[in-house]
């Protein structure tokens, strides 16, 4: 999906929502378990059913995946096809937070945007260009750069400044624009980081931000838009938990769609 496609998308649907699929076995309703279907994917299923006319992207994390295995492969390649077959408009993220260089990097890049046919995947900067240059060789896909994240420990390096007072985030800001273009990256800024928008829209005022952190890590959505919004939207805000695990029941999927629609209600009187 370009950029043009997905800036379409937020506007037909009045929304910059990014579902996160963090299916944890252990929070889903019990009922799946016993169900004849693979429970992650039927949860996946459900969910992606009830909050479809909601959002515009689709967030596997590739770890609630890699930990069952082989039933857990299975359950991805399963969402990722489902979602292609069924919701061809949506964006599909794989976080999997990839940082290797050489042909281990380009292994990652082919297993995740050619043979799962993700848009794109997470990348982690910290070994330099010759780790993001082999997802970057792949038309119409996507590296979004880890860049300024919303966990505590991200001011152990990401706001260490050099000499000059250029901190650590900015400098993979600018660097990694030498590599590709408002076309082919985006970032990924938390949302619990406020203000910290502004920086970074003085780095890279047009690209795309994914922005994680809303809901049950207390982002603010409203202030993550005063700061960080453009005239394109230039915002894919996640939400995980809060949508997925709103409900424990049999009807969980209806809960989902509800907080999947507050989210999508409140973006429409956000955008510009």
């Amino acid at each position: 999906m370009n950029r043009q496609e997905l800036i379409r998308i937020i506007r037909q649907k009045q929304s910059f929502l990014c579902v996160g699929l963090d299916t944890d076995l252990q929070k889903i309703p019990k009922h799946l378990l016993d169900g004849p279907q693979n429970p992650i994917f039927a949860f996946n299923k459900a969910i992606i059913e009830a909050t479809a006319p909601y959002c515009v992207a689709y967030k596997p994390n590739l770890a609630f995946y890699e930990c069952y295995g082989l039933q857990g492969w299975e359950a991805l390649e399963q969402t990722v096809c489902f979602l292609r077959e069924h919701y061809p408009d949506h964006f599909l993220i794989a976080d999997a937070k990839r940082g290797d260089i050489g042909n281990t990097s380009r292994m990652y890049a082919h297993a995740l945007l050619e043979v799962l046919d993700f848009d794109a995947v997470t990348v982690a900067p910290y070994m330099g260009e010759d780790s993001v240059t082999p997802f970057l060789n792949y038309a119409g896909k996507w590296v979004i750069l880890l860049a300024l994240t919303s966990n505590g420990g991200s001011r152990d390096f990401q706001l260490f400044e050099n000499a000059e007072g250029t901190r650590l985030f900015e400098e993979v800001l600018r660097k990694s624009r030498e590599w590709g273009n408002d076309d082919t990256l985006m970032y990924v800024v938390g949302a619990t980081q406020g203000k910290m928008f502004e920086e970074i829209r003085k780095i890279v005022p047009n690209s795309f931000l994914l922005v994680p952190g809303i809901g049950a890590q207390g982002g603010s959505l409203e202030e993550v838009c005063r700061y960080g919004m453009t005239r394109d939207c230039g915002l894919l805000v996640n939400a995980s938990r809060s949508i997925l695990y709103a409900d424990n029941s049999e009807n969980f999927a209806e809960a989902a769609a509800l907080e999947a629609q507050k989210l999508q209600k409140q973006m429409a009187t956000l955008l510009l």
